[in-house]
């Protein structure tokens, strides 16, 4: 028996001088085996591993290929995956590939657009190109003055960071402490931003998307600061620019400031209108093109009275109020309506 063994090993250890293993994609090609199976099988002279050597072999299925043994596993390694391949008990070790991380994540957009801000600036919105991977805001992100130094504390630095759906836009709220008047933040430490002051919305280039890879480059906004604003907003105000009935011309509506961007996209409509609603001008116009076309009638702009301006004003209610005066005025959500006319 001792003597069969040691021929065995000894017709391996011959075969195996000559044996080569290549990967192919999902597959491996051993070249130099028997030209027919060996009594076990070709699972006997040549199989894959992944992982250490506990492991078992790879399943998966075998076919000849002129002289050549081609092992197709059952489900593809991946190429970033280290396996081994064992032809006629000699070892061949493949390296995992490394992935390239070729980033095209990067900052599409900052809102408002405005390159001026009231010094009550309620929030910005972070729209990146891709989605991101949570719970970085407060290590990447940070204000700094003019001078370049960081505005300490300038967001709310909540630990559930407030993301869309797609993890693709975040939303990064001002301290409201330190803007609403007759609170302890803003009486002992002031305001995050000063009128008059210039600012720079810093995003560091390490920010990593949902892949893990870090942002094309840094990036950097920078705005003025104007004085606060108190007032509410007013849609009996807004100037109208009126499509010609029969047409499917845009509506044009100006606010005369510039509205928050998410919500002015939500919380505007026609009535009785479908169409594509967009915002202009540094979200200081609303332009609405119908589906269909004008008729010669009176329409309505209907208004959520929860939309916002850049510093949270709403329909009808400031932000807040003087706390040394009395409030005098109450509001409940409901709906603004504003006619029109079309000709």
């Amino acid at each position: 028996m001792k003597q069969v063994v040691s021929f065995i090993a000894l017709a391996l250890s011959a075969l195996a001088a000559d044996v080569a293993v290549r990967r192919e994609g999902s597959a491996f090609r051993a070249a130099g085996l028997p030209a027919t199976p060996p009594e076990g099988g070709w699972p006997a002279v040549f199989r894959v591993h992944v992982g250490d050597a506990s492991m078992p072999p790879v399943m998966g299925t075998y076919a000849v290929d002129g002289a050549d043994v081609i092992f197709k596993p059952r489900f593809a390694i991946p190429p970033d995956v280290a396996c081994r391949a064992i032809a006629a008990a000699k070892e061949f070790r493949f390296a995992a590939a490394v992935r390239e991380r070729k980033s095209t994540t990067h900052v599409a957009q900052v809102y408002p657009t405005a390159p001026e801000i009231p010094a009550n600036q309620l929030k910005f919105y972070l729209e990146f190109s891709a989605p991101m991977e949570k719970g970085q805001a407060w290590e990447r992100i940070r204000l700094l003055n003019a001078e370049g130094k960081v505005v300490e504390l300038a967001f709310l630095e909540i630990e559930q960071e407030l993301w869309d759906r797609e993890t693709k836009r975040l939303t990064l709220l001002f301290d409201p402490g330190r803007i609403k008047r007759g609170v302890m933040p803003r009486d002992q430490v002031g305001s995050a931003l000063i009128a008059g002051q210039a600012y720079t919305l810093q995003v560091d280039r390490d920010y990593r998307d949902a892949e893990g890879n870090p942002l094309t480059q840094e990036f950097r906004r920078e705005f003025r600061v104007r004085v606060e604003d108190r007032e509410p907003v007013e849609p009996s105000k807004w100037s109208f620019q009126l499509p010609d009935a029969g047409t499917r011309a845009p509506l044009r509506v100006a606010f005369g400031e510039p509205l928050d961007a998410a919500l002015a996209t939500r919380l505007i409509g026609i009535d009785g209108m479908s169409g594509a609603l967009t915002l202009t001008a540094n979200e200081t116009t609303l332009v609405f093109t119908p589906d269909t076309n004008w008729e010669s009638r009176e329409y309505k702009l209907l208004v959520d009275t929860v939309l916002e301006d850049l510093a949270g004003n709403r329909v009808g209610r400031p932000f807040d109020v003087d706390t040394f005066n009395r409030i005098t005025v109450r509001t409940n959500r409901g709906v603004v309506t504003v006619p029109f006319r079309v000709r």
